[in-house]
């Protein structure tokens, strides 16, 4: 496997993409720095270049982007401004192709959220249209889509790990697979062996403690911990994993929890 780390939730910068992290992973010996896409959507050409050259200086890639849209472009419901869509995901697909992106996260809570007065049925049908005109944009830059489960006090629709799978087989596109993130399953109560539904649609995990949502550091913190990591084993899961968590000692839990992964997820 490989261990990454999503910058936006230990962020001080103003830009809040989390690319400040980046020479501290490299330190620490990560293999990869998640970074916020809705964020880089924000920075002027220059300071995309002067992202992507720092990212470049570092020695660590940008593998995967979590926070696919920003959170005033809505997804669902009868305001669906199209024409918007499409301008911001020809801006980021592009940047996020430029940095040699692998894999981003289609969570975007606030982007998906249903209107209280809008069929949660014609919602699905929307994000399932979308995610296959996503999945086409993507293509042209060797690009994955992962759908997450988010718990619903951040979304209201694709909640569990299973709606996120049937989400995935709805869409049908290769390119398009499944995110399960440990914080989200264990916030909405989940048992971690429907993992074992996910075989072969897994593409992406993140990863924190429930508690205060946080770095994880023993084993012992959680008695899910170790049934979610030997179910990932046991469907032969191998590949990435991010810690998306916050921390008031960025430095010293970074360290511990690649030291808790190296131990446990490999």
């Amino acid at each position: 496997m490989r261990f990454g780390c999503c910058g936006n939730m230990v962020a001080l910068e103003p830009d809040k993409t989390g690319v400040e992290i980046v020479e501290k992973l490299k330190e620490i010996g990560y293999d990869y720095i998640e970074l916020s896409l809705s964020h880089i959507s924000k920075l002027s050409e220059e300071e995309f270049i002067r992202l992507k050259n720092r990212l470049d200086a570092s020695g660590l890639r940008c593998e995967a982007c979590n926070n696919f849209f920003l959170p005033e472009i809505k997804l669902t419901g009868n305001q669906v401004d199209i024409k918007r869509i499409d301008k911001y995901l020809n801006l980021v697909l592009s940047r996020a192709g430029e940095l040699g992106v692998e894999v981003i996260v289609f969570g975007s809570g606030p982007a998906k959220t249903v209107p209280n007065d809008f069929p949660m049925e014609e919602a699905w049908k929307q994000l399932i249209g979308l995610t296959r005109y996503i999945s086409d944009l993507a293509f042209r830059y060797n690009i994955t889509i992962a759908i997450e489960p988010l718990r619903k006090e951040e979304c209201n629709i694709i909640n569990k790990v299973l709606e996120g799978l049937k989400m995935v087989k709805d869409v049908d596109r290769d390119n398009v697979k499944l995110l399960v993130d440990f914080y989200h399953l264990r916030s909405k109560g989940e048992d971690p062996s429907v993992l074992k539904e996910c075989k072969g649609y897994l593409k992406h995990v993140h990863f924190a403690r429930l508690e205060g949502r946080t770095f994880p550091k023993e084993i012992d913190e959680d008695e899910f911990y170790l049934p979610f990591i030997n179910n990932l084993k046991e469907i032969g899961y191998s590949g990435r994993v991010s810690v998306e968590a916050y921390s008031n000692d960025f430095y010293n839990d970074a360290h511990k929890t690649l030291q808790f992964f190296k131990r446990y997820f490999s």
